[in-house]
C-alpha cells in the first residue's frame, strides 16, 4: 500500500490528504453541536475520498520513475485547482457566501498568505476558524517538503543562491540534481519533516495553553506560526499576552533558516547556526528597526516621565521587536504593545517598514515568502565589494572560495530574481488599478499577495483595507498573485521553457 501511494501522481496524493483533512472539522463540528457545519464537512471528505479513490484506480500506479519537474507542474496546479475542492465545504457551511469567495479564502489559507475576507464577520462558527488554520498548517507543511524535495533539485525557491555559496561536493550533495526519479525524495522529506512539523506544533500550543491562552485560540495561533499563515480566531487579542508572543517568537525562529530543522544533507561544525547569513542578517534587522522605533522619542520621553515610565518602555521595545519578526517572516501577527510603540516613535502608520520587511522575507526552503533573507544578503556582499572596488580597483576580494561565488554567481541569480520580483509587482499593481482600488491601495495589496503576508493589509496604510470590500475582480488577481508569491516568478518561467522539459 505505502508503494502504490509512492506512486501515485502527486496531485492525486494532495487530494487524498485534504480529503483526509476534512474529517477532522467534521468531528469539531459535532462536539461544538455545529452541526450543519459537520454535516458539510462529513460529506464533502465522503465526496471527495471517494473521488479521490476512483480517479486512483482509474490511473493507477505509475511504473515508470516521474521526473521531478512533472512535480512542480502539478504543485502549480494544485495551488488552483485544490482549493476549489478544499472551499465547497466552507461554501456549503455559510448561507450567502458565493463559491468564488471561499476559494479566494482557501487560496489564501494554502499559500499561507492569510488573506481573510471574514476579519469583520460576527459569528464565525469556530470549526470554520479551525479549517482556515489547518488548511494554512498544511500549506506551510506542502512548502517545507516541496521546498527540499522539489525547488532544490531544480535550484529554484532560493536554492540557485545555496547552490553558488556551497562547494563542489556540497553541491552534488544538495541538489541531487540529476535524480530523475521524484518519488522517493518526497517521500523521504515528508517522513522526515513532518514529525518535526507536527511535534513543534503541539509543543507550541501546550505552551500557549500554559501561559494563559484559550485552548481552541491556543491550536489556532500554533498553527499560524508554524506555517506563518497569520491566520487568527479573530477578536482582539489573537496572540494573546506578550507572555504568550514571547513562546510564539521562539517559534517564529524556524522562519529565519532552514538550517534551525535541516542541515542540507552536509556535516555541519559547530556553531554553524550563529555563522548562517540569513540568521545574522535577520537579527540585525530584528534589533536596528525596533532600535529605531524606540530611540526615535526614547530620550525626550525619559526625560518628560522619568525613571519611573521604565516598565512602558520595556512594554514599547517588546511590541517593536514581536511586530519586526512577524513581518520578517511574513506572519503579520501584530504585537498587543505595538500599538504603544507607534506612539512612542511617532509614527502612527509605520506602514513603508513594515512593507520593506515583508519584501525581505524569512530564510530560503522555511514556510516564509518575501525575496528571501539570502538573496538579500548575497546582493549585499555584492555591493559592499563593488564599493571596495571602487577605491580600491586592484584589490582581490577575501574571505576563501564559498565568499566568492556567493558574491559573484549568487548576487547574480538574486538580481535576476529581484528584477523579476519588481516586474511582477508593477504589472500585478498596474492590473488592481485598472479594476478599481486607487495606487496606495494597490500597492499594499501587491506587497501583501506577493510576500504572502495578508495581514499587511490591515496595518500598512492610513486606513486598513478589508479583502470583503474588494471587487471579485481585484480578489481574483490577488489570488493569482499570492500564488505566484508562493511559488516565485522563476518556477513559473521554468514551466514555460521548453529546454527545461527536454532534459
Amino acid at each position: 500500500m505505502p508503494g502504490r501511494i509512492e506512486r501515485s501522481p502527486f496531485f492525486l496524493v494532495l487530494m487524498a490528504i485534504g480529503s483526509a483533512a476534512m474529517l477532522v472539522p467534521a468531528v469539531h463540528g459535532y462536539q461544538s453541536r455545529e452541526l450543519e457545519v459537520a454535516r458539510a464537512f462529513f460529506y464533502g471528505a465522503v465526496l471527495f475520498g471517494v473521488l479521490t479513490l476512483l480517479v486512483g484506480l482509474a490511473v493507477g500506479r505509475q511504473n515508470r520513475d516521474r521526473p521531478v519537474r512533472s512535480d512542480l507542474l502539478a504543485l502549480t496546479c494544485g495551488l488552483l485547482v485544490l482549493p476549489l475542492m478544499l472551499a465547497l465545504p466552507f461554501h456549503q457551511s455559510l448561507e450567502g457566501i458565493p463559491l468564488r469567495d471561499a476559494w479566494f479564502e482557501m487560496v489564501s489559507c494554502l499559500t499561507t498568505t492569510g488573506a481573510s475576507l471574514f476579519l469583520r464577520v460576527e459569528g464565525l462558527p469556530d470549526t470554520l476558524h479551525l479549517w482556515r488554520a489547518m488548511v494554512g498548517w498544511l500549506g506551510g507543511l506542502l512548502f517545507w517538503v516541496a521546498a527540499l524535495a522539489i525547488f532544490a533539485p531544480l535550484n529554484l525557491g532560493g536554492f540557485e543562491v545555496v547552490v553558488a555559496e556551497q562547494s563542489r561536493a556540497n553541491r552534488k550533495s544538495l541538489s541531487e540534481t540529476r535524480m530523475r526519479d521524484s518519488t522517493h525524495r518526497l517521500t523521504r522529506y515528508t517522513a522526515r519533516l513532518t514529525p518535526l512539523y507536527a511535534g513543534l506544533t503541539v509543543v507550541l500550543w501546550i505552551l500557549l495553553v500554559l501561559s494563559g491562552m484559550e485552548p481552541f485560540r491556543a491550536s489556532i495561533a500554533a498553527m499560524s506560526t508554524l506555517s506563518t499563515s497569520g491566520i487568527t480566531a479573530g477578536g482582539e487579542g489573537a496572540t494573546g499576552g506578550v507572555l504568550s508572543e514571547l513562546v510564539i517568537f521562539a517559534f517564529l525562529l524556524f522562519a529565519v533558516s532552514r538550517l534551525t530543522f535541516s542541515s542540507d544533507n552536509t556535516r555541519r561544525a559547530p556553531g554553524y547556526l550563529w555563522r548562517d547569513p540569513e540568521v545574522r542578517l535577520a537579527a540585525t534587522l530584528i534589533v536596528l528597526v525596533p532600535a529605531f522605533l524606540f530611540l526615535r522619542h526614547f530620550f525626550a520621553a525619559f526625560e518628560y516621565a522619568g525613571a519611573e515610565d521604565l516598565g512602558q518602555s520595556l512594554r514599547v521595545l517588546w511590541g517593536g521587536l514581536f511586530t519586526t519578526l512577524s513581518f520578517l517572516t511574513t506572519t503579520g501577527f501584530e504585537s498587543v504593545a505595538f500599538a504603544d510603540a507607534r506612539i512612542w516613535s511617532g509614527l502612527t502608520t509605520p506602514g513603508l517598514i513594515l512593507m520593506g520587511l515583508a519584501l525581505i522575507g524569512g530564510g530560503v526552503a522555511t514556510t516564509a515568502g518575501g525575496v528571501k533573507l539570502l538573496r538579500i544578503y548575497a546582493l549585499y556582499r555584492h555591493g559592499i565589494r563593488e564599493m571596495e572596488r571602487l577605491i580600491h580597483p586592484s584589490s582581490v576580494g577575501g574571505s576563501g572560495s564559498a565568499a566568492r561565488r556567493l558574491r559573484r554567481e549568487g548576487a547574480f541569480v538574486a538580481w535576476i530574481f529581484f528584477m523579476l520580483f519588481a516586474m511582477s509587482a508593477i504589472i500585478i499593481m498596474a492590473a488592481i488599478t485598472l479594476v478599481g482600488p486607487g495606487f496606495e491601495t494597490a500597492m499594499i495589496l501587491t506587497i501583501a499577495a506577493l510576500s504572502t503576508t495578508g495581514p499587511l493589509a490591515q496595518v500598512a496604510g492610513e486606513a486598513p483595507i478589508f479583502y470583503d470590500t474588494l471587487t471579485d475582480g481585484t480578489r481574483v488577481i490577488l489570488a493569482l498573485a499570492m500564488v505566484l508569491g508562493r511559488l516565485e516568478t522563476l518556477a513559473f518561467i521554468a514551466l514555460f521553457d521548453a529546454g527545461f522539459w527536454r532534459e
